[in-house]
């Protein structure tokens, strides 16, 4: 098994962390201090990173992207992990895949626009009663001839005050099935603007700071049958098939903050003296750190691991939930040794280090919880013996 890295995947690596520290770590404290990432900021990154090449660079090469493999998209996302997410997630914007879906005219009205930084998406599914069990979502769509009537909430739906239209996944039926009746979902392109389609604030998050979430509210909003992503009822179904890898993103930028913060601990390890040594000589700090190098260490094996998978088309939903559940609680444990290890200066926001152990609590939360990542695992150990 080769672990090395191609030439040109290094290319990618140098590129991208070049990038981040020169253009995205110098505002940083911007964000971090006044809650907003301004527009202008964002165009102005924006178009550096088209520049460079790291815009969409998650999308095939044939409709614009950089025609990444699983894993080269990894260390890419890992590379733009380590600064602010605001400021990564919406200046080096990644589309998201589930617009590879569409219809070639949904692809020229939502996907090309995405990838040439003209607009922005936003995927809605979870509401104030549906986060885990999204079969238990209330906002509904309803059949009225032609055309398709939305009612009903969402909520926590990143970025939905930047973006032009949502990705809404909607209850439009339900079905018999062994365990009772089961709800349907259809998912729908809602443009922003639409009547009966409003985008409120959300909510203040102690996380990513910059990254804004809303609510969207549909009343009596009408929809064309075009509007339709994918196929009726099949909502699930189009989910399942384009956005697999999204929680191999989340461990991706998670190893990046990782990494970064423990970067910041070797140094002060080394370089702060108390009782006339380096604090990284006495055992209850170099300790720390060979436990930190060592969980970085594993998350980063079976994060590139479960991508390798992904594009041997082995991968299984255990390998992802695995990665995701040890990439997401290892960044917190080393968020938090970092801090422990600086003292009171690492709850200072002269480093980044109270930032990353703030913003790795979110982590454990979207994209499938802790709790669901262990659920998928047991699930699979179990299923050989009928349990």
């Amino acid at each position: 098994m080769d672990f090395g890295l191609s030439e040109e995947q290094k290319l990618i690596v140098e590129t991208t962390r070049a990038f981040v520290e020169n253009e995205l770590y110098p505002h940083e404290r911007e964000v971090e201090r006044t809650g907003v990432l301004r527009r202008e900021l964002i165009e102005e990154i924006k178009a550096k990173a088209i520049e460079t090449g790291l815009y969409a660079a998650n999308m095939p090469a044939d409709v614009g992207g950089a025609g990444l493999d699983t894993v080269t998209w990894l260390l890419y996302e890992k590379e733009l992990g380590r600064a602010n997410y605001a400021l990564h997630w919406t200046c080096v914007a990644r589309p998201s895949n589930i617009l590879l879906a569409g219809t070639p005219e949904q692809r020229e009205k939502y996907l090309f626009p995405c990838i040439r930084g003209e607009k922005w998406d936003c995927l809605a599914m979870t509401e104030p009663g549906a986060g885990s069990d999204l079969r238990g979502m209330k906002a509904t769509a309803v059949q009225d001839g032609d055309d398709w009537v939305l009612n009903g909430t969402k909520h926590f739906i990143s970025h939905a005050d930047l973006a032009d239209f949502g990705i809404c996944f909607m209850a439009s039926g339900e079905e018999e099935t062994a365990r009772g009746k089961r709800k349907k979902i259809t998912a729908f392109f809602v443009d922003k603007g639409t009547k009966g389609f409003t985008v409120r604030d959300g909510y203040r998050n102690v996380s990513h700071r910059g990254y804004t979430n809303a609510i969207l509210e549909f009343d009596d909003c009408r929809l064309p049958a075009s509007q339709v992503l994918g196929e009726v009822h099949k909502g699930f179904d189009v989910a399942n098939s384009w956005l697999g890898a999204t929680r191999l993103q989340v461990g991706a930028t998670c190893l990046g903050r990782a990494e970064r913060a423990l970067g910041h601990a070797i140094e002060y390890s080394a370089q702060r003296q108390q009782f006339g040594q380096q604090i990284g000589k006495f055992q209850g700090v170099s300790f720390k750190l060979a436990d930190m190098a060592t969980e970085l260490k594993a998350a980063d094996l079976m994060v590139f691991e479960a991508g390798w998978k992904y594009d041997q088309g082995t991968v299984t939903d255990q390998d992802m939930a695995m990665a995701k559940l040890k990439a997401t609680e290892m960044l917190a444990f080393v968020a938090d040794e970092a801090i422990q290890i600086h003292g009171g200066m690492g709850l200072m926001d002269d480093l980044p280090l109270e930032r990353i152990w703030r913003d790795a609590r979110v982590e454990r939360i979207w994209e499938g919880t802790s709790e669901i990542q262990r659920h998928i695992i047991s699930r699979a150990l179990l299923r050989p013996f009928g349990a």
